[in-house]
């Protein structure tokens, strides 16, 4: 193995697991994971205790080259702090700023910052996806964290000399996701009737083997310096769609019925559930292709197999 070393955040989170287990699989670079407690990785690799919600002093990173940064305060769906922007800047962008000016300090070579699709917004408009260089215009405290985050990595890299690499992922899904996608998941078992079958929307999605394809890939490429890469599975779906795909390995047959979308709109909106509105029926669609021009990279899994592991882990799960 190669004397090269990445420390990974989040490492016990869905992300970073999957960042380290590829790292170890592919036993081309070494990886450190940066964990808060106790992990399943500590017999696997080389670990290392990083708190941000703490002010303790970070450890050294003195025999680091890169940092995959995917610790995070994630999205909520029932937020119980009074403050909740104030909440996710403590984490995502002042634990993120100082972890990255420790790094820069220690020599790190190049800072990966695992963001979201959120910094762009919450909905596409028909033929209008989101891109890498639109201006940010994030909605909710999670996706305006990120967006400060961005903005203070990029600046700490010109002050400092650090690269900085930015990943804006949409929704990740794969074996073992929990969340939304899982609760979406449970409901398909209950084999409830859903007045889904009418929705013509469009999302980009990307599995968690091709988003960690992606990081992995702007670990070491020279091209990623300084950029800003959206990522997806290179082919989106509706919901719909995504329904009848993840039904078809889970069991039975989707019972989506063909309700009109404007009237369930109206009838969302009315029991104030807009947020599953723009969930359920709107379009988030992203741009990859300038990902695919600077670093020649396509995703190399596709969703249709990731969906079916997907659902296969649920079902073992269960």
């Amino acid at each position: 193995m190669t004397s090269r070393r990445v420390l990974v955040t989040g490492a016990t989170g869905f992300v970073g697991e999957a960042v380290v287990l590829r790292l170890l699989r592919d036993r081309v670079i070494a990886p450190v994971a940066a964990v808060r407690g106790a992990s399943r990785l500590s017999g696997l690799c080389s670990t290392v205790f990083i708190d941000l919600s703490s002010s303790k002093e970070l450890p050294e990173l003195k025999q680091i080259d890169v940092v995959v940064h995917a610790a995070a305060r994630v999205h909520v769906m029932k937020e119980m702090e009074s403050d909740a922007l104030l909440a996710f800047r403590k984490i995502n962008v002042e634990g993120t700023l100082r972890l990255a000016r420790k790094a820069a300090e220690s020599g790190v070579r190049r800072f990966v910052f695992i963001s979201s699709i959120k910094v762009n917004g919450e909905e596409t408009l028909p033929g209008r996806p989101f891109r890498a260089d639109d201006i940010p215009a994030p909605r909710d405290p999670y996706g305006i964290s990120k967006k400060e985050a961005e903005e203070a990595l990029m600046n700490l890299g010109r002050e400092t000399g650090m690269e900085i690499v930015i990943i804006r992922p949409p929704l990740v899904y794969g074996p073992g996701v929990k969340a939304n996608f899982y609760r979406m998941m449970c409901v398909l078992t209950k084999r409830l009737p859903l007045p889904l079958g009418a929705i013509e929307n469009r999302r980009s999605l990307v599995g968690i083997n091709n988003l960690v394809d992606l990081i992995v890939t702007c670990i070491d490429h020279v091209a990623a310096k300084n950029q800003t890469f959206l990522v997806s599975d290179g082919r989106d779906m509706s919901t719909s769609e995504l329904l009848r795909c993840l039904q078809a390995t889970i069991g039975g047959k989707a019972l989506l019925i063909a309700f009109p979308e404007s009237l369930l709109r109206a009838v969302l909106k009315l029991f104030r559930m807009g947020s599953v509105v723009q969930r359920l029926c709107g379009s988030l669609q992203v741009d990859i292709s300038a990902t695919r021009e600077v670093l020649g990279w396509s995703a190399p899994y596709s969703p249709e197999d990731e969906l079916k592991k997907t659902a296969l882990k649920f079902i073992e799960s269960r």
